[in-house]
This record gives structure tokens, C-alpha cells and sequence, in this order.
């Protein structure tokens, strides 16, 4: 499947570029970025060619993977669509809840293959965590940690630090959505987003969310991207009627996860299945941490 890669930042660099490229199933065609200048050194290192329309690669492709920040992905990613071209997006896949309803009709109304990358979800490690403990059932309270350090005092050089979109939304919407793909599957959907969530902010740049689930189960995530470097962590804990379950550490990394979520496109694109992780998803998270933005801004 010839893919066109849209975006050339760190995350392009990092992890779509490489998992794109070494892909046995996958031709990268091209590249498109806001800055051609960036567009050809990331094609060139890639192999492949640059793009100065992204109109023009979309239609010299069969898919679109997105690394933009997204209210960038939001309307590109309806133009892929119409396009005809399959689309693989990162998270969150917008930031206003009608955006990403806008992607999910262009979706439904092209008939493509959709794919989110939550990182977690395409972990062999954590998908199969999910399932167990989905089987297992019970659950009465879900507990997750996403407290990073990447634009805190004293944060080493991350290549994400100098992020304006990460800068300007921080924590909720940048690991939120990680927090969320982990948590829905195993206790359900937000009741509601009126009467079942609830958000509060604090220091360091943290949030926390307060959900009752569709299971009846309560849940709470804290959020950031700012706590100090030694208190980072990445943790989710369930407690129920079987006891206790922690998510496991991972030894995947963001490029093996990466190949995992082209995997599943490519599925999705041959058999008409829809993916767990597809657009859906996509805009579920938005809605919740759009309704939890509303609360912290007082709407």
C-alpha cells in the first residue's frame, strides 16, 4: 500500500518515518510538511520524495499517515478522506469535538479503513493486558497515573519540549488520551459527559479527570506533562471483585507499535473490519477531554 506521510517533526522523524519505511507492506511515496525545506530532509533520509501540495500526494496515494498536531490533522485528515485515502492518525485526533466528528463522516461517507495510534493500545504487552482483564470483569475502580516531566523545570531535552500545541493544551490532551484508551475498554464508556465527569487543575500543570463508566465502575486520571523529573510516571491500577491488576511494563517500542497500528490499517483497509482503534475511538476521546476542558475553564 502506497502510504504518504504528512508531517516532519519528532514524531515524524522518530517513529512514523521508520515504521513507515520498514514496512515490508508499505511503499512511503512521499512526504508533505508545512515546511518544505523540512519535507525534503525528511523524504531524502527516508528514501523517498517530497511534496509541496499535500493535495498532490494524497492523490498519488492509497493511505495517509498523520504526525501533525492536531487541529492540523483535523482538516487534512477529511481532505485524505475524501480523497479516498485510508488514514492512519495519531492522537488526539482533534481538539474540538466537532472537528473530529467532521473526520469520522468524511470517514463513513468514503468508506476507508481508519486507524488511531494509541501507543499502548498497539503494544502486544498492554493489548493483551486489556483483554484479560476485560474477561476477567468486576471491576469497581480504575486508577491512572500520566505525569510527565518533559516541560518541567529541570527536564532533560526532550524533542517534544518546544511543542506549542503540547505547550498550549499540556497534559490532558497530549497523555489524557493514552489514559482513556486504556481505561475505556476495560470499564466502558463516560456514563455521560454531563453528570459523570469531572475535572479539577492544579500544580505543575496537572489535571484530574473523574469519570463513572458505563459499568458502573468510577475511575480518575492524573495528568501532566510538568510534575518534576523524579516524580514522572506511567501507571494504571484496577480493583474489583478479582482483587488487583496493575498494567505491566513494556518492552515495545513507539516503532515497533507503530508497524503494529499499520498492521491493523492495512487489515481494516482488506477485509472492511473496523479496528477497536479506529475513528470512533478517536472521537469519543475528544468528546471526554473536550467536556473536561469545559470544566476546567468553567462552560
Amino acid at each position: 500500500m502506497r502510504f504518504g506521510l504528512l508531517g516532519t517533526g519528532p514524531w515524524a522523524e522518530l517513529a512514523y518515518g521508520p515504521a513507515l519505511s520498514a514496512h515490508p507492506d508499505v511503499e512511503l511515496a512521499g512526504v508533505w510538511g508545512r515546511r518544505p525545506e523540512a519535507a525534503a530532509q525528511l523524504a531524502g533520509r527516508f528514501g523517498t520524495r517530497p511534496y509541496e501540495d499535500a493535495d498532490a500526494l494524497m492523490a498519488d496515494c492509497d493511505a495517509i499517515a498523520v504526525a501533525l498536531p492536531p487541529d492540523v490533522q483535523a482538516p487534512l485528515a477529511v481532505r485524505a478522506a475524501k480523497a479516498g485515502c485510508h488514514l492512519l492518525l495519531d492522537k488526539p485526533v482533534a481538539t474540538d469535538a466537532a472537528a473530529a466528528r467532521e473526520i469520522a463522516a468524511a470517514v463513513e461517507g468514503a468508506g476507508v479503513a481508519s486507524v488511531v495510534f494509541f501507543t499502548l493500545r498497539f503494544r502486544p504487552e498492554t493489548a493483551a493486558w486489556i483483554e484479560e482483564q476485560r474477561a476477567a470483569g468486576g471491576w469497581q475502580v480504575g486508577r491512572a497515573a500520566w505525569l510527565g516531566g518533559i516541560l518541567g523545570e529541570g527536564a532533560g531535552a526532550s524533542p517534544f519540549a518546544n511543542s506549542p500545541w503540547r505547550r498550549e493544551k499540556g497534559g490532558l490532551w497530549d497523555v489524557g488520551p493514552h489514559a482513556l484508551s486504556v481505561l475505556l475498554p476495560v470499564l466502558g464508556d463516560v456514563a455521560d459527559l454531563d453528570g459523570s465527569l469531572a475535572a479539577v487543575s492544579g500544580a505543575a500543570g496537572t489535571v484530574q479527570l473523574a469519570m463513572r463508566h458505563t459499568s458502573g465502575a468510577t475511575s480518575t486520571c492524573a495528568l501532566s506533562l510538568a510534575v518534576a523529573p523524579a516524580a514522572a510516571v506511567t501507571a494504571v491500577e484496577l480493583r474489583g471483585t478479582a482483587g488487583a491488576a496493575a498494567l505491566p511494563d513494556g518492552e515495545t517500542d513507539a516503532v515497533e507499535a507503530l508497524g503494529h497500528a499499520v498492521d491493523a490499517l492495512l487489515a481494516s483497509a482488506r477485509t472492511g473490519r473496523p479496528h477497536p482503534c479506529d475513528i470512533r475511538l478517536g472521537v469519543r476521546v475528544t468528546e471526554i477531554l473536550a467536556a473536561a476542558q469545559a470544566r476546567l475553564d468553567g462552560r
